[in-house]
């Protein structure tokens, strides 16, 4: 059986039906309606005579041809996009739209002065930025790349390191001076935090080969790292804080760096994009230039740490 031109769009509507799990979903993002999306299925299952989804009013299913034929479909797709990528590669000046995730403090922070700088330096690559702290399903949403400071939990993603960054225990003056100022890790299981949801409950201290843990209970939680910080400002607890956010408050005597002799645990900052997205010469760039600009942050804060 040949294969036409009007079969190619059909088997390239169908994996977009099986990776946005819906017809309508699908259509949205080939830029289709849903009836058009909803023609080609049928077209594509009428010329095969097979049945490749199960569908209901609510569910969705792929029969064993489905899977099979969706393999298939799939790696069209996947060359379709290669072919693209190839051709932006070699174009003397990079261009195209970036959609980026990021959660919202660390974006505020840090990567909307990357992209500040990123945006003069390649001002034809477009950048779309998505704050949110949810974790987004990437392929789904169609994103490039999410800024995650969590180990991946798709298999079928990957990741690259952008930073390392260093933590600290934090409090306001007016926290200090009404509960009094811990000096061992003991002494900070009595005290008040404000809790982070999206981080573990347990605060580990190291020194010296000894390890400390101390389970984290307060009064105020919250899923926003800046909401956390400003919690902290406030006075309601103390905080395990990154040193990017603290430092400038430290510095303004906002907060108070505690135990800083005691080694509390990094966070490590991720890219995380669908296999195969670095042959895009744009997320390249994007993702080299993150770990340049993360480099002169830490050079520039030890400086500053260091007067």
């Amino acid at each position: 059986m040949k294969v036409s031109f009007e079969q190619l769009k059909s088997m390239v509507v169908f994996a977009q039906i099986v990776e946005q799990g819906s017809l309508t979903a699908a259509a949205k993002q080939l830029g289709l309606t849903r009836a058009v999306a909803s023609y080609h299925l049928k077209k594509l299952e009428t010329q095969l005579e097979v049945t490749l989804l199960n569908r209901s009013t609510r569910t969705m299913t792929l029969t064993e041809a489905g899977i099979a034929y969706y393999e298939r479909c799939r790696v069209i797709t996947e060359q379709a996009n290669a072919a693209n990528q190839q051709i932006e590669n070699i174009k003397s000046e990079p261009q195209g739209l970036l959609k980026v995730s990021c959660p919202v403090n660390v974006g505020m922070q840090l990567i909307v002065p990357a992209i500040n700088t990123f945006k003069r330096q390649y001002p034809k690559i477009e950048i779309n930025l998505q704050l949110t702290d949810d974790v987004v399903d990437i392929i789904k949403n169609g994103f490039d790349i999410a800024i995650r400071g969590v180990a991946l939990s798709d298999s079928n993603l990957q990741a690259t390191k952008l930073t390392t960054m260093s933590t600290c225990i934090c409090g306001s003056s007016d926290y200090f001076n009404y509960f009094g100022k811990p000096k061992t890790p003991a002494e900070l299981k009595a005290h008040k935090w404000v809790v982070y949801q999206l981080g573990s409950k347990t605060l580990t201290l190291q020194k010296e080969g000894k390890k400390y843990d101390i389970t984290m209970q307060g009064g105020l939680s919250t899923n926003n790292a800046a909401a956390r910080t400003a919690f902290v400002e406030a006075g309601h607890g103390l905080g395990r804080i990154p040193l990017y956010d603290a430092w400038p408050k430290v510095q303004a005597g906002l907060l108070e760096i505690i135990l800083d002799d005691y080694k509390t645990k990094d966070i490590e900052l991720y890219g995380v994009f669908p296999p195969g997205a670095t042959g895009s010469k744009k997320l390249r760039l994007f993702i080299d230039y993150l770990k340049a600009y993360f480099v002169k942050q830490h050079t520039a804060l030890g400086m500053l740490k260091s007067t």
